[in-house]
């Protein structure tokens, strides 16, 4: 099982909570896991878990704590959903990549209970997946992974600052990102060459979620191969 823990903004202005999954001896790496807007729950918790059990140190960071500390919602629940949806509209994602980068910086100076870590990748879900895309391109985080990701087609000016691995999971009947935003981020970004793109025919928004209605198995599956595939890769 994780822990919780704090680690301190990379402005000074406060601190936020993490889980963080220690694997059995020592880390080959270290992997951010960025929420969807549903916050650190058990879904979220349970990703970790398994990058723990593969190896990695892992550490779920919250979002909201600036205006709501410790969201943990379910999005089967329409009314819990509706919330999220409230608090992604009060959401600055320029705080989430300096959250991200302050989480770098709290591991490689080993103070997440690990010793000092170097190669750190992240893994983002909807929101998360943007912000996996806005750290790849503003931070030097070693590997970045997005499922998913929202208003990624808002930001390809951005592109040309990537300069690690990025992979991106594109639903193709994905509610919140539709056709036109999928064109838009093949025509901008399938010829980077620190980038890929995988499509995933008929699959919707939320299809690698751990648990609940919206997980497509073989979908989920198929993405998060690529991906352990992706960071040993990249990360070792």
């Amino acid at each position: 099982m994780g822990t919780s823990t704090s680690i301190t903004a990379l402005d000074g202005s406060g601190q936020f909570s993490a889980y963080v999954a220690q694997p059995d001896g020592t880390a080959k790496a270290a992997i951010i896991v960025i929420p969807e807007i549903f916050g650190v729950n058990p879904g979220i918790r349970q990703k970790c878990e398994t990058w723990a059990d593969a190896g990695y140190l892992a550490v779920a960071i919250d979002l909201f704590w600036r205006f709501t500390p410790n969201v943990e919602l379910d999005p089967d629940i329409e009314a819990q959903l509706q919330e999220a949806f409230g608090y992604f509209q009060q959401y600055d994602p320029n705080d989430g990549v300096q959250d991200i980068e302050a989480t770098i910086h709290a591991i490689r100076r080993g103070e997440l209970g690990a010793a000092l870590i170097e190669k750190v990748g992240c893994v983002g879900y909807c929101l998360g997946g943007r912000l996996a895309y806005m750290a790849a391109a503003r931070t030097d985080i070693s590997a970045s992974v997005g499922y998913y990701g929202v208003m990624i087609d808002q930001m390809l000016n951005e592109s040309h600052a990537i300069s690690n691995p990025l992979m991106l999971h594109i639903p193709t009947a994905d509610g919140f990102v539709g056709p036109e935003a999928q064109t838009a981020m093949h025509a901008g970004l399938d010829d980077h060459p620190k980038v890929v793109l995988h499509d995933y025919e008929g699959l919707d928004h939320g299809f690698a979620a751990e648990m609940g209605n919206r997980r497509n198995e073989a979908g989920a599956q198929l993405a998060d191969g690529r991906t352990v595939a992706f960071f040993k890769k990249w990360l070792g």
